[in-house]
């Protein structure tokens, strides 16, 4: 899909979505955990209509949540710990669990999967982030499913400050996608919080990222995952500024992507900005860290001549 800033707001969404052809979909722990564990019903389902997709032509990175989640429910913590130290010992339990139960599930339609693990650091380096994307052109070439994960088994960082959906627009750059799907527990973006308000109403296009949605999205807390709403929001922010549209939906939902690639009205649709980046800008705004500071001196003047 043409990255464009023509606009699109009277468009439908199968004419929206009639020209991608290489998706990411970030799914959200919220998505992926079930009272025992992963929820494997979810996970088959994300499998089936994924390797569907896949035979129809589409190419389909998967961003997976669920690391930490899992490795909560595996050793028996009721909550997630707060020392570093034990959320990347949890992370490592987990982490393999996850993979695992990807393989099962691709495995019934005979569909190979690939682990990625990356940090923020990795994507930082400009030659480290184009062997990065080599990498994952060549399995998208082998017709491999890509499935990335923040690395927060050694990375403090990461366990602090990141988060997947962050990661999820870095990767829609990255890969130069034409879609982000984002999956999580709830059916979209809402006014307010539908799980503590009764008359939340689901906004089905945001056209604009201004102060409205901003509150809207604040409102909306996650639970085990460390974004939340708000982390969201500014994903699908970033990947519009690179001329992509984003799709929150819910990810418990029956045969959602389907659903979705049919260009039924499934959660709310974000649409691209007019004015966009070029790759390699987008990548400096959104993906390089800040170093150094900018110290500006006042001088106060008493006379005009002065």
């Amino acid at each position: 899909m043409a990255r464009t800033n023509k606009k699109v707001a009277n468009i439908s969404r199968k004419e929206l979505l009639k020209p991608v052809k290489r998706a990411v979909v970030k799914v959200g722990s919220g998505v992926l955990t079930a009272k025992n564990g992963l929820n494997m019903a979810v996970i088959e389902d994300l499998a089936t209509d994924i390797c569907a997709l896949r035979k129809k032509g589409f190419q389909i990175i998967l961003v997976s949540s669920g690391a930490i989640a899992s490795g909560l429910k595996k050793i028996g913590l009721s909550k997630r710990p707060q020392s570093v130290s034990q959320q990347q010992a949890v992370a490592a339990v987990g982490q393999s669990s996850l993979m695992m139960a990807y393989e099962k599930a691709f495995g019934h339609h005979g569909q190979k999967v690939a682990q990625i693990l990356t940090t923020r650091d990795d994507l930082t380096h400009r030659r480290r982030y184009l062997n990065a994307r080599n990498t994952l052109f060549t399995l998208l070439s082998w017709k491999i499913i890509p499935i990335i994960n923040e690395n927060d088994t050694v990375v403090v960082e990461e366990i602090k400050f990141g988060d997947n959906d962050n990661l999820s627009a870095m990767v829609t750059n990255l890969s130069e996608s034409d879609l982000l799907i984002n999956l999580t527990n709830i059916d979209g973006l809402f006014d307010k919080d539908p799980r503590a308000h009764k008359d939340a109403k689901l906004i089905r296009v945001v056209e604009r990222f201004n102060r409205k949605v901003t509150r809207s999205a604040s409102s909306i807390p996650g639970f085990l995952g460390r974004g939340g709403m708000a982390s969201k929001i500014k994903a699908a922010e970033k990947v519009a500024l690179a001329g992509v549209p984003t799709i929150i939906a819910n990810g418990l939902k029956p045969r959602i992507l389907k659903r979705i690639f049919t260009g039924k009205e499934e959660g709310t649709l974000f649409l691209p900005q007019e004015m966009t980046l070029c790759s390699r800008k987008h990548w400096i705004a959104f993906t390089k860290s800040p170093k150094g500071e900018i110290i500006i001196q006042s001088r106060q003047f008493r006379g005009a001549d002065q």
